[in-house]
């Protein structure tokens, strides 16, 4: 049989869908925005894929769907009380439940505009994620930046999207497009953040600083402990057990229960403290500014003295913090699984691991020159608390560290001993050996 005998291709030539728009015609802004609202979505917004919000991800977004002329970005409202009560298992049903609304919406919304002839993507709210690319970016689209060029919010300093109605009690998703749509969204005029700082003062790690800068590490080893990284970790454990009774006295029962609960029913956050405390939004606002005693005395507080584990990195940021600021709750130190694979994953996630405070009186600046297997060079400035990594060799070093790189990648995994590498010259040091032992308390292992 001939191909245009076969008779799904008789009816396809025969089928007309009038809903499909001519080629090179915009979709109705108005009509998709209705689509996405009754599909549950509280909040639509539309970005064309030229914008230049998109230009860190667009590369990326086009590997998923090279067809993307639009992004949809959506909001689902979250439940207020459920995310800012101490019980942290109603918080977690809440996120677990509310993103899995988001990727039914998506879905559906993908679902009707491919009966209608135009094709349409829609990425993970969250997990599953490329997990093949761990540690590296293992998701698809930074949902955040997405939904600020929407005009869905503005980040708080909190690092959360802030909506200015229902504040940060929000989840996000996003629709890749292929199409373009008549009306593109435009970010808000200003920030709902109230810059109360009581983000700062609800965390337990330490994350938030008042102002403004973001402990990625302390708030992922944390918060994160069962997701990533952190399930890593708990691995290495139980293959480093000798026997039960090791393992018990590495891991208590609560932790193996919590294990088990998150991977039976979807990895649980530990803290999100600082998406409970906001008062941001027109929704949310009303009783912080009626009684904002109150708002302390039952949201605030009870988070802060709330009695638990807290997962740090021996010698971080975040283990001074909890000792100074919340004595009362446990520490207990666990490994860095924020582990680089490869020279590009080391020097693009330092910014992520530096340690401002352990960093302090601490002003060099350092070379790097990687050959072997992965050959670049870098330029990292630590100054005043604060870090810059820059390709190439700039300005005059303090210290040139030369590293053959995967030598340097198994120094930082713990596979391979510095003083080793340095007898055998597969890192060589031109410059003080105590900047290199500085430079290495800044990124607590």
């Amino acid at each position: 049989m001939k191909l245009e005998d076969h008779p799904t291709v008789q009816r396809i030539r025969l089928k007309t869908v009038s809903s499909v728009p001519p080629k090179n015609e915009s979709l109705d802004a108005g009509w998709l925005k209705q689509l996405v609202l009754n599909a549950g979505a509280d909040d639509v917004g539309f970005v064309e894929f030229g914008r230049s919000a998109l230009d860190d991800q667009r590369e990326d977004i086009l590997k998923a769907f090279p067809h993307t002329k639009t992004l949809i970005s959506f909001v689902v409202r979250m439940n207020r009380e459920a995310i800012r009560t101490p019980a942290r298992s109603v918080s977690n049903t809440e996120f677990h439940h509310s993103g899995d609304e988001v990727d039914d919406i998506a879905r559906s919304v993908v679902q009707i505009l491919e009966d209608r002839g135009i094709r349409a993507m829609n990425p993970a709210m969250g997990f599953p994620m490329e997990m093949d690319q761990f540690p590296g970016k293992v998701w698809v689209v930074s949902h955040k930046p997405v939904a600020v060029a929407a005009g869905l919010g503005m980040m708080g300093i909190h690092r959360n999207v802030i909506h200015e109605k229902f504040g940060n009690f929000i989840l996000l998703g996003t629709i890749l497009l292929d199409a373009e749509v008549s009306e593109s969204s435009q970010p808000i005029s200003y920030n709902p953040c109230l810059e109360c700082k009581l983000c700062v003062a609800a965390c337990p790690v330490g994350a938030i600083s008042p102002e403004g800068a973001f402990n990625f590490s302390a708030c992922y080893t944390h918060n994160y402990r069962e997701f990533l990284g952190g399930f890593t970790d708990w691995v290495e454990q139980v293959a480093d057990s000798k026997n039960a009774g090791d393992y018990r006295g590495r891991v208590s029962d609560a932790e193996s229960a919590s294990m088990w609960q998150s991977l039976s029913y979807g990895a649980n956050y530990k803290a999100a403290y600082c998406l409970a405390v906001c008062p941001a939004g027109e929704d949310v606002i009303g009783p912080f500014l009626t009684d904002r005693k109150a708002h302390l005395k039952e949201i605030v507080r009870p988070l802060q003295e709330k009695e638990e584990t807290i997962y740090v990195t021996k010698n971080s940021d975040a283990e001074d913090h909890v000792a100074k600021r919340f004595p009362h709750k446990k520490i207990k130190h666990v490994g860095n699984s924020l582990r680089p694979n490869t020279i590009e994953v080391f020097l693009n996630g330092m910014p992520n691991v530096f340690q401002p405070g352990k960093s302090a009186g601490l002003n060099a600046t350092f070379h790097f020159t990687f050959i072997g297997q992965e050959q670049r060079q870098a330029t990292v400035v630590i100054q005043g608390q604060t870090l810059s990594v820059q390709e190439g060799h700039i300005g005059q070093p303090d210290l040139h560290v030369t590293a053959d790189s995967q030598t340097w990648i198994g120094f930082l995994r713990k596979e391979k001993n510095v003083v080793w590498a340095l007898l055998r010259r597969k890192i060589r040091l031109n410059g003080p050996l105590k900047l290199l032992v500085a430079f290495g308390k800044c990124f607590p292992q």
